[in-house]
């Protein structure tokens, strides 16, 4: 009786204490979330090299973030020497229609925000400078560092190894005048002009949204020319110089910017900083987003897995075909493809994987390599990120000579000896295991490849005699001596008895 009691009273203790903790947890995570919701937060994201594929995707991420946290301000620590036009209209189309305030905030001191960064500033609700920084050079320059793109003068020459829409160094070379005073550069074909206007529209568009200086975005883009964070703050580029981000929340308190859904106030005095750096995702993608790297990786994992398939249990083929095109597929997520073309570029290596396969003298490997060529050169719909054409030949010509490798080799086993079957047969030796017999054709037996085989000659032949194979009839083979053999028999002896 005294032991069921003891149970029951600690049962009951049990069941006190699991209540007191369970409320007691409740009372912490509601705590918390008074506190957050108490505590504003401001995210600050950094963007450090050429805006691309990479950083728009980690940019979008840090603004859906902000936004589902429901956080004060967005702030974007820049520092670009330009980067793509696609990637470029990307950020600035969500910035655009983001529920929560940016900040372009160009720092640390010696920072620039050239090209496509100077089109981020003009986007931003709040266009922020740390002091010794600078922009501008917003001209658009094509792809690989081949001259400019539409919008640009033929003589002028991007910096080395821009690769990147929007960026260029001065031009001290004298533009053509194409309007009635000779001072805005115009292009010099139709499409120079389309692309050229299409750039001035759209950063005229930007700075007329967010009252900052137009004429001199339109000159930026023009003549590429720049402005040091002082001279930006005094010609209205951008709205305000800042130590750190800190400061900068301090100095932009109370500014009234203009959101999607209308004006808005910012408060932005003590909030707490979050940080978003980029992580592996983006550092991972910034290297294989390049469309030269993507389209080796999708080669090369296209043909180790052939390989792997070809020779089954080799492993290594498969398994760095498997990583290679994964990280292909992963890459072309986030760029613009055409998928006609990536359907001509796998039809061209399947035929190309065919005529080593399945020879056809040259239709399905020319087909391939035709089909291949074709779809790689319209494999990105934006001009900006076309694959290298270099790239392009230079894979061609090794494939092609891997087809005429092929070909070539299958010409060669056609004329080599078969190695087994009848026919390899056709020319061994044999020996006589015993005296042959008969009066039109005698037979007896013979030693060959280790066997012993039922044997049938036209003359007589002695035990141990050496003799040569000639053809196979079944399970008889015909042979004659030695010296009455043929020195190299046909391998296409058809193996029929005469």
């Amino acid at each position: 009786m005294l032991s069921r009691r003891s149970g029951s009273s600690l049962h009951r203790r049990l069941c006190w204490l699991m209540l007191l903790l369970g409320g007691l947890l409740l009372f912490a995570v509601a705590s918390a979330q008074q506190a957050s919701q108490g505590q504003r937060q401001a995210l600050v994201m950094t963007l450090h090299g050429s805006v691309g594929p990479a950083t728009s995707d980690y940019f979008q991420r840090g603004l859906a973030r902000a936004e589902d946290q429901d956080m004060a301000l967005v702030v974007l620590r820049l520092d670009t020497p330009g980067g793509l036009d696609a990637a470029m209209r990307d950020m600035i189309q969500a910035m655009l229609t983001s529920s929560v305030p940016v900040a372009v905030y160009v720092a640390p001191d010696g920072a620039r925000a050239a090209s496509a960064g100077t089109y981020l500033l003009y986007a931003s609700h709040v266009a922020a400078m740390a002091p010794s920084t600078h922009l501008g050079s917003a001209t658009p320059v094509q792809i690989g560092g081949g001259g400019l793109l539409p919008g640009g003068s033929p003589e002028s020459e991007p910096e080395k190894g821009s690769g990147e829409s929007g960026q260029n160094g001065k031009s001290s070379e004298k533009t053509p005048p194409t309007d009635d005073s000779g001072s805005k550069r115009r292009g010099d074909t139709a499409m120079e002009r389309k692309v050229l206007e299409d750039a001035v529209a759209t950063i005229r568009s930007l700075a007329e949204r967010h009252g900052r200086n137009a004429d001199w975005a339109e000159q930026a883009v023009r003549e590429a020319v720049n402005l040091t964070a002082r001279e930006a703050l005094d010609n209205n580029v951008i709205d305000v110089i800042a130590r750190d981000v800190p400061d900068l929340l301090d100095k932009i308190d109370g500014r009234q910017v203009v959101m999607a859904d209308g004006t808005r106030s910012l408060d932005t005095a003590g909030l707490s900083i979050v940080r978003f750096d980029p992580d592996w995702r983006t550092e991972l993608l910034s290297v294989i987003s390049d469309p030269n790297v993507a389209y080796f990786l999708m080669i090369l994992g296209f043909y180790g897995l052939v390989f792997e398939l070809l020779s089954p249990g080799a492993l290594v083929p498969g398994v760095v075909g498997g990583i290679c095109l994964l990280l292909a597929l992963f890459a072309f997520q986030v760029l613009p493809i055409n998928y006609a073309g990536l359907g001509l570029v796998v039809l061209g290596l399947a035929l190309i994987v065919g005529e080593a396969m399945m020879p056809s003298f040259g239709v399905l490997g020319i087909g391939g390599i035709v089909a291949f060529v074709a779809g790689s050169v319209i494999l990105m719909d934006d001009r900006n990120l076309a694959v290298s054409l270099p790239l392009i030949g230079g894979v061609a010509l090794v494939a092609s000579g891997f087809m005429l490798w092929v070909a070539m080799r299958f010409l060669r086993l056609r004329r080599r000896r078969p190695q087994t079957g009848q026919d390899e047969m056709i020319g061994a030796r044999a020996t006589a295991l015993d005296d042959f017999r008969g009066d039109v054709e005698a037979e007896g037996h013979v030693w060959l490849h280790g066997e012993r085989w039922r044997a049938r000659s036209q003359g007589p032949v002695k035990a141990g005699e050496s003799l040569t194979v000639v053809a196979i009839d079944g399970l008889t083979v015909e042979v004659v001596p030695d010296d009455a053999a043929s020195p190299d028999p046909p391998p296409s002896v058809s193996g029929e008895s005469t």
